[in-house]
C-alpha cells in the first residue's frame, strides 16, 4: 500500500481564517491537482472535523478520472446521515468508528469498526483495515489534524504540500506535531518542488521515515 497525504495551505503555513473559512486558500491549479491526486487513489480519507466544517463531496470535478471510494475517520458516530459525500452514487462509502459504535447511516455505507487506543483510532490501524479491503493508493485529504496524525505515526510514503501565493496572518496551521527541542529532532526529507501556475507543490518523499518507524508499512 502506498501512503499520500496532502495539504493545501497559504505562504504563512495556515488552511483556513481563524473563523474557518477555508474556500478557497488555493487557486485553480491547486485545487486541479488535488482532484488529480483523488483520481489515481483508490480510496480518499478525511477525519469527521472536515465533515463537519466543510461537508466536501471527495469526487473528481476538476479533472478526468474515476472517483475513489470515500472514508470518514468518526470514532464517536458523529457524521450526520446527509453529509454529501454519503451521496449513493455508486462509489463505495465507508466509515471507520470506534469497535463497538453503531452509527445511524444511510443503507450501502460499509462500517469498518476498528479498536480505540487512548480515545483515537490509531492511524495504521485504519490502513491495516483499508489494506484488507484492496485498496492499494490511499489518499489522506484531511483535515489538518487527521493528516498531522498520520504524518507522526509515520504512516505516509508521500506528502504534498502546496502552498498558495496568500497571507492569511492567523488562524489554524496546516501541520501540528509534539513540540521538538532542538532542530536536529525536525523531520528533514527529500523534496521536490514543482509550478502549478502561481502556487508551489512540495512534494515530500517519506519513505524512509516509513520504512524506518512506520509501522503501517507493507508497502507493495
Amino acid at each position: 500500500m502506498v501512503v499520500v497525504g496532502q495539504i493545501g495551505q497559504s505562504l504563512d503555513g495556515r488552511i483556513a481564517t481563524p473563523a474557518g473559512h477555508s474556500h478557497y486558500v488555493n487557486g485553480e491549479d491547486g485545487l486541479a491537482h488535488l482532484h488529480r491526486l483523488r483520481a489515481l487513489a483508490d480510496a480518499v480519507v478525511v477525519g469527521i472535523g472536515t465533515v463537519l466544517a466543510d461537508d466536501p463531496q471527495l469526487t473528481v470535478r476538476r479533472v478526468s478520472g474515476p472517483h475513489p471510494a470515500r472514508v470518514v475517520i468518526d470514532p464517536r458516530g458523529k457524521l450526520p446521515r446527509g453529509a454529501r459525500l454519503l451521496a449513493d452514487d455508486g462509489v463505495r462509502r465507508i466509515v471507520v468508528t470506534a469497535d463497538g459504535k453503531r452509527p445511524d447511516l444511510p443503507p450501502g455505507v460499509e462500517i469498518l469498526p476498528v479498536k480505540p487506543v487512548d480515545g483515537s483510532i490509531p492511524p495504521h490501524a485504519i490502513l491495516d483495515r483499508l489494506r484488507g479491503l484492496g485498496f492499494r493508493l490511499v489518499l489522506i485529504e484531511g483535515g489538518a489534524n487527521t493528516v498531522s496524525r498520520f504524518l507522526a505515526a509515520g504512516c505516509l510514503d508521500r506528502l504534498h504540500v502546496v502552498v498558495a501565493p496568500v497571507v492569511i496572518g492567523s488562524g489554524p496551521a496546516g501541520l501540528s506535531l509534539a513540540p521538538i527541542e532542538a532542530m536536529d529532532q525536525a523531520l528533514r526529507f527529500p523534496v521536490r518542488t514543482h509550478n502549478l501556475g502561481p502556487e508551489i507543490l512540495f512534494d515530500c518523499d517519506l519513505s524512509a521515515q516509513r520504512m524506518s518507524g512506520g509501522s503501517a508499512k507493507k508497502s507493495t
